[in-house]
């Protein structure tokens, strides 16, 4: 045992925590990147790891962002990095459903349109059916997918407040 208490298999085991904490934060976006609270140094030593390409090298800086990441908030990191994957994963859903709602739509189910406004408060009667009339008449006909287009852009624009579920994507 060390002088803090833990054991050398424990202190490894963090490290190689710390190690995959620094990897999910190099596989991040410069935006979302900028999205966590994360120290000065660690964010310069990301942004450097990402521009190596030799191996040896590229892993002396990943053991480098592990040692800074020692002494981080590593528990504020974790659960900023948890909160972009859940966004990212209820962006997907949102537009999964939106997709569904216009191919439905288009292949002629007028009863989702009841649905939509019922769910859609900002959504308007007239220009739904509007869309869907004339994505349906273009699927039929096949002929290019421009009023698909626009429909799939109104249905994103009137459900982007709203929040969805796992279950919603069924």
């Amino acid at each position: 045992m060390d002088t803090n208490g833990k054991s050398r298999t424990k202190r490894k085991n963090e490290d190689r925590a710390l190690k995959m904490l620094g990897q999910e934060l190099m596989d991040l976006s410069a935006e979302q990147l900028q999205n966590i609270d994360i120290p000065d140094e660690i964010l310069d030593a990301i942004r450097f790891a990402r521009k190596i390409t030799r191996h040896g090298a590229r892993r002396r800086q990943i053991q480098r962002i592990r040692a800074l990441l020692r002494d981080a908030d590593v528990e504020s990191i974790q659960n900023s990095l948890e909160t972009i994957k859940h966004g990212d994963n209820r962006q997907t859903l949102a537009f999964k459903k939106t997709e569904n709602w216009r191919d439905e739509l288009k292949e002629g189910n007028r009863a989702l349109i009841e649905e939509i406004l019922g769910i859609c408060p900002d959504a308007e009667r007239q220009r739904l059916t509007q869309l869907a009339r004339n994505a349906n008449k273009e699927y039929l006909s096949g002929k290019g997918v421009k009023f698909s287009r626009i429909l799939f852009r109104y249905l994103s624009r009137i459900s982007n407040s709203l929040s969805f579920s796992k279950s919603d994507e069924e």
